[in-house]
């Protein structure tokens, strides 16, 4: 896998098209060398219920409304929502919000979803993929949903909370990848990348 992507990779310029500090940290710890370009996609336009199919839309948008403008560039694009009996759970509106989230993920399993996108327009390739994780919430009193709240980390978390910080203290368990639960699956992207990039004759 290393050499296909050191190969198509030093000819390529990369957008993440994601203001996520979290998704920028960890595609940052591996090496990549890659510019941040924001997509101005609206997620609320998207009506579709279930949630795979909702997440890989919303990646899908957003990479494709930066990847029009950036033919040549390899663009990367994600969206992560938490499920919880089938619903989405997106980022709390408020701390009220945040705290009747998470007395509905108390002592409960919900899954983490991601989608991340991969396009090179020029070649006319595009693709979406979808990670899924397990994790299960240990019982919450209210006093600490209270105090958890009052820190102010939930506030822009989907599901409203956040296991690479404090919120790791509320986690009883987890099932698939860490890092999707963070926001962005490291070893499921950078396996469909290498697969993406075979075969490409890449030269700027």
């Amino acid at each position: 896998m290393i050499f296909s992507l050191i190969t198509n990779l030093e000819h390529l310029d990369i957008i993440l098209a994601s203001t996520s500090p979290r998704r920028f940290e960890l595609l940052d710890s591996t090496g990549l060398k890659f510019k941040v370009i924001p997509s101005g996609f609206d997620e609320s336009k998207i009506i579709i219920k279930n949630p795979e199919e909702y997440v890989k839309e919303a990646a899908l948008q957003k990479g494709l409304e930066v990847a029009k403008n950036h033919p040549g560039h390899l663009v990367i694009s994600a969206d992560t929502i938490v499920v919880l009996d089938r619903q989405i759970l997106g980022k709390p509106n408020h701390e009220d919000h945040a705290i009747e989230m998470l007395k509905q993920l108390s002592g409960k399993k919900h899954t983490v979803l991601t989608a991340f996108g991969l396009f090179l327009l020029r070649f006319d390739k595009q693709v979406v993929e979808t990670v899924s994780t397990d994790v299960t919430m240990q019982f919450l009193s209210d006093e600490l949903i209270e105090a958890y709240v009052n820190t102010g980390e939930p506030l822009d978390k989907a599901g409203a909370y956040a296991i690479q910080g404090q919120g790791a203290m509320l986690i009883e368990k987890i099932n698939g990848s860490y890092s999707n639960v963070v926001g962005f699956p490291l070893a499921e992207f950078f396996q469909t990348l290498d697969n993406f990039l075979k075969g490409l004759k890449i030269k700027h």
